[in-house]
């Protein structure tokens, strides 16, 4: 795979807001006419396929024991143990309704704790998470299969790393962002260097797998000085994985970014130069760039599953595992399951009446025609690998991919003179430049986006 390369000029001039292609189509079309029968339906057709794909299980645990002002994820603030208790109970009663819209030979592969912070709960209370769906479904034995967990290295005590193993748990993400005190301080979240460290000595030591940690370019107060010293200073544990990500500063959508001064964010140029930095770091350190912020070392298994051409992007990020539903879990979770992708309820009180009730939580959703499925596997190709086979999606779809996508590719002449990509008859391939707008290039074959102008999107983050 081509390593990015970094044109500031390029990047500058296409760095407008658009999807990142988690799911496709993109959460703003999910509606609420998806509800509870339609994901019973998608199951069951899912259970009779010649041959089922195995699951992959997400259960998000909303709570965080302070604020950081740059997230906008889907947490609660709390420091009141009770309410992790109460969610527990609840979460084991979703499982409860919840598995039994599967056959229970169909292997989990995959079992990831996001949040918010996962450890928010105790080793004892994930345990009791893990015991019930090691009952009510089937866990793969392979030694492949991936057991995650997102941790806070401010509420976790290296010692409780072992316990955590002891759970089958084999990789972790923890979140960095920056070591800068000063922007440390700016965005809410003080966080000793020299515990995240040991914390990942820590998860190394007691057996975990693989080891990633979430570092964020563009926060207020961030200098190049200072974050090579943060980047220096997660080299040196050499993770297996880094994630490089843009902050994307959308107060008006997200509330806890009020609590930033605009003014305090580095400028267009600065930003660029912070991520041009982490590129040509990690990459002298060795990392290869997945793509969409994502890095790791040669051997990972994310980078040899690129090679073989059996990556995977969903709600998780980047996967080795591609033939499998997600079963989303917990507050605001979402599914991919068959033909369809569905959502649970983003606020606590709903999602929690309609676990009392007995009822799958079921918000919104949407059901997938032939156009999306094929449009889809089109961007996934192109978000993992960079490229598009154009023969192989003509034979699997049985289309004339030059006539089917005629819009799209009138679009591509425009990004193809500014050489972020290159198509023949039988590619369509990003180039280095092209490497780093990913999303820009997937945008041409979003038939949901405005397919003469592809303005900024208001509902999505800048695509740098």
């Amino acid at each position: 795979m081509l390593q990015p390369l970094f044109e500031a000029d390029i990047l500058r001039r296409y760095d407008h807001s658009g999807p990142r292609y988690t799911s496709y189509p993109t959460a703003p079309q999910f509606h609420d006419g998806f509800g509870e029968a339609d994901l019973r339906e998608q199951a069951r057709r899912s259970n009779a396929d010649l041959i089922p794909r195995s699951l992959s299980l997400y259960v998000h645990v909303p709570f965080c024991f302070s604020p950081c002002f740059y997230c906008g994820c889907n947490r609660i603030v709390t420091r009141d143990a009770a309410r992790g208790a109460l969610y527990l109970e609840r979460l084991l009663s979703e499982i409860e309704l919840t598995a039994p819209l599967f056959d229970i030979d169909r292997d989990v592969v995959q079992l990831h704790f996001g949040g918010g912070t996962p450890n928010f709960l105790s080793p004892q209370q994930l345990a009791r998470i893990v015991d019930r769906l090691d009952a009510r479904f089937h866990f793969s034995g392979a030694k492949e299969r991936d057991f995650s967990i997102e941790l806070d290295p401010r509420s976790i005590a290296c010692d409780d790393v072992a316990a955590l193993v002891e759970l089958g748990l084999n990789r972790a993400s923890l979140g960095v962002q920056d070591f800068d005190p000063e922007v440390q301080a700016a965005v809410n979240r003080v966080q000793s260097e020299a515990h995240t460290l040991a914390l990942i000595e820590a998860c190394r030591r007691a057996g975990m797998r693989s080891i990633n940690v979430d570092l964020i370019y563009g926060l207020p107060m961030q200098t190049r000085a200072g974050f090579a010293r943060t980047l220096a200073s997660v080299i040196s544990a050499k993770p297996d994985r880094i994630a490089v990500y843009g902050y994307a500063h959308m107060p008006n959508l997200f509330r806890a970014q009020t609590q930033i001064d605009a003014d305090d964010l580095p400028g267009v140029d600065e930003k660029l130069g912070l991520l041009q930095l982490a590129i040509d770091t990690l990459t002298a350190a060795g990392y290869q760039y997945i793509g969409m912020d994502h890095f790791a070392l040669p051997g990972d298994e994310l980078s040899l599953a690129q090679e073989r051409g059996a990556l995977h992007r969903n709600f998780m990020g980047y996967t080795t595992h591609a033939e499998c539903d997600l079963v989303g879990l917990g507050v605001s979770a979402i599914s991919h399951i068959g033909d369809s992708f569905s959502q649970s309820p983003r606020d606590l009180p709903s999602w929690e009446s309609a676990i009392d009730a007995g009822r799958l939580p079921v918000w919104r959703g949407v059901s997938l025609g032939e156009d999306d499925v094929l449009r889809g596997a089109v961007i996934q190709s192109l978000m993992c690998h960079g490229q598009i086979d154009i023969g192989a999606i003509e034979h699997r779809y049985g289309i004339d991919f030059s006539a089917y996508f005629a819009s799209a590719l009138e679009q591509l002449k425009a990004l193809q003179a500014d050489g972020l990509a290159t198509v023949s008859k039988t590619h369509i391939v990003a180039t280095p430049i092209g490497r780093l707008l990913l999303r820009r290039i997937a945008m041409c074959f979003d038939a949901y986006l405005d397919s003469t102008t592809r303005k900024p999107v208001q509902q999505y983050s800048r695509v740098i």
